[in-house]
């Protein structure tokens, strides 16, 4: 097959025909799949651009490597389409990934994707523990298994597993170790671990109607709230009856109030980041606790109404992380938050 076409416009899964389970491409040279990757995340991730200004420039390629993994088992675990084959074909594209992730950690193992011909020179640099990768993976396979949820701590159980080690891997780019190589650094985890969970719950508070609608899935706990997805489906269609939505917005509230002092534990985070990695980390934070506010100002109601961040609001949190990445380049502090 010729690199040229090795392009990163195509989806995912148009791509899977040659450089899938059964495709028998020569491995990509290594510029080729750094450039891929770039490309990638610049195609599929509309504020990658943008945020790579506070991403270190040695750091740049690294992190989209890591956003590439990330894209990719994404869309294994969830475009495949709909019903049980769909779920049974993710199941096998997450297993041959998962076999992938693996020759990058064996010694003389054969590369050939250029996700993870990117990938593995960001392992050997950082010293990047095959864990966090297939924490994400295991994820995306309980996506497969699991559409609902009975408890909080369920739900925290997945979020641990989907969106604690993105926040890992980024601690990590930035050198700061795992706690079980560098004790000092088990309060920055811990943070790191709340702030990510928060964000991941977040997310599903702002579309409860597009996970239940497109994906089949609910992620709010039935034990807790008294919601599960039957009476969801019954309600999607009855908005406009009080009593239909006084019960969701209490049970969605809820969840919101149990959201917010998982934020407030990693408050102060960004400023233990090194460098321009903790603007980065600042924008993410800011930017959850931005969106958490506007679900709770179109009163709990995303069953029905998607709440989102505007370009307005968008621009100031970037000015705000320029401005403290400014601050940091200039020596006047950490870089804490505004």
């Amino acid at each position: 097959m010729a690199l040229s076409e090795l392009n990163a416009t195509r989806s995912v899964m148009e791509m899977l025909e040659d450089y899938g389970p059964t495709s028998q491409c020569e491995p990509v040279p290594q510029d080729r799949a750094t450039e891929y990757v770039r490309e990638l995340a610049r195609g599929h991730y509309e504020n990658f651009s943008v945020l790579s200004r506070f991403v270190p420039v040695g750091l740049v390629d690294d992190v989209a490597a890591v956003y590439a993994f990330c894209r990719w088992a994404d869309d294994l675990g969830d475009e495949t389409g709909t019903g049980e084959d769909a779920r049974a074909r993710s199941l096998e594209l997450l297993s041959w990934w998962r076999g992938e992730l693996r020759g990058c950690y064996e010694t003389g193992g054969h590369v050939w994707h250029p996700v993870f011909v990117a990938l593995r020179q960001t392992i050997i640099k950082h010293d990047l523990p095959m864990q966090v990768f297939d924490d994400l993976i295991r994820a995306f396979e309980q996506d497969q298994r699991v559409c609902e949820y009975e408890t909080w701590d369920e739900l925290l159980g997945y979020c641990k597993l989907s969106a604690d080690p993105v926040g890992r891997l980024v601690l990590m780019l930035s050198g700061l170790r795992p706690p079980d190589e560098d004790v000092e650094n088990a309060d920055v985890y811990r943070m790191s671990d709340s702030i990510c969970s928060a964000l991941q719950l977040t997310n599903f508070w702002q579309d409860v109607r597009r996970d239940l609608v497109e994906r089949d899935r609910v992620y709010l706990p039935s034990r807790e709230t008294g919601v599960d997805g039957q009476m969801l489906r019954d309600w999607l269609n009855r908005g406009n009856e009080p009593e239909v939505r006084l019960a969701f917005i209490k049970a969605l509230r809820q969840m919101v109030d149990r959201t917010w002092p998982m934020f407030e534990a990693g408050r102060e985070l960004p400023g233990l980041v090194p460098g321009k990695m903790g603007s980065m980390v600042w924008l993410f934070y800011a930017g959850g606790t931005s969106v958490l506010r506007r679900v709770e100002r179109v009163g709990c109601t995303t069953l029905w109404t998607r709440p989102r961040l505007g370009k307005a609001g968008k621009a100031g949190l970037l000015l705000q992380a320029w401005v403290m990445g400014r601050r940091r380049g200039l020596g006047t502090g950490k870089g804490e938050r505004r």
